[in-house]
């Protein structure tokens, strides 16, 4: 069997997972410590980073980029596409993973002036992708697909900040807004992360030291958009 190696909330680890789960591949997930790394994983991660998977030969694989186009290649696809299709699918995919960290960067923003201003840089991502959507309510159409795993911990980590503290990063963005109950009705996000994923999520990205986490213990709740 397929194993990952995680830290809980990592985004890059969610589209692993999402894929996997959407593949119907059997896989153990193994969470560790970022702050105390145990020298196994330091052993089988060159970077030091999570995600890693080790497939059933036993070898390591890490890079969330390289793991996902590993697992097209070896399992069925979710939908056929071109070669040029690929080509636009990985690109679309990369326009999400570089984008997580700066989610994350947002979400930790310790005042109103700083979530404005990181707010800023995410929705440009939520815009170039709101331009891009079609009818949906995939990305690609009638079928999910690579995209849609990729955009999928944006997307999810975004309605959890909604919910929780009113904050919604994709207000402004209809067709993303749609994509996101999409993608959240196939119960993937669920799915693709551990059972107490919300609550370790929220005591990190909530907590007082952030500004979002404050604003969703105030009477009045903040509900400004990015």
């Amino acid at each position: 069997m397929l194993r990952v190696i995680s830290f809980k909330i990592c985004p890059f680890v969610q589209r692993v997972t999402a894929m996997l789960e959407a593949k119907g591949v059997p896989h153990h997930v193994e969470f560790i410590s970022l702050r105390d790394k145990p020298q196994w994983f330091l052993d089988l991660s060159p970077n030091g980073q999570v995600p890693v998977l080790v497939t059933e030969g036993g070898e390591a694989l890490f890079e969330s980029d390289a793991i996902v186009e590993y697992l097209d290649e070896v399992y069925p696809r979710l939908v056929e596409r071109t070669p040029e299709q690929r080509a636009a699918d990985r690109a679309w995919s990369y326009q999400a993973s570089k984008h997580y960290l700066v989610q994350c960067s947002a979400q930790r923003s310790a005042d109103a002036p700083t979530l404005e201003e990181r707010s800023g840089k995410l929705g440009k991502a939520f815009a170039k992708a709101d331009r891009a959507l079609g009818e949906g309510p995939y990305f690609n159409g009638e079928i999910m697909g690579n995209v849609d795993l990729a955009w999928l911990p944006l997307l999810h980590r975004a309605s959890i900040i909604e919910a929780r503290s009113g904050h919604d990063f994709i207000a402004a963005y209809p067709k993303v807004k749609a994509w996101q109950a999409a993608m959240l009705r196939t119960g993937l996000a669920d799915k693709s992360v551990a059972s107490d994923f919300e609550e370790a999520f929220a005591g990190f990205y909530l907590s007082d030291q952030t500004y979002l986490g404050r604003s969703a213990r105030a009477p009045t709740i903040a509900t400004a958009s990015g």
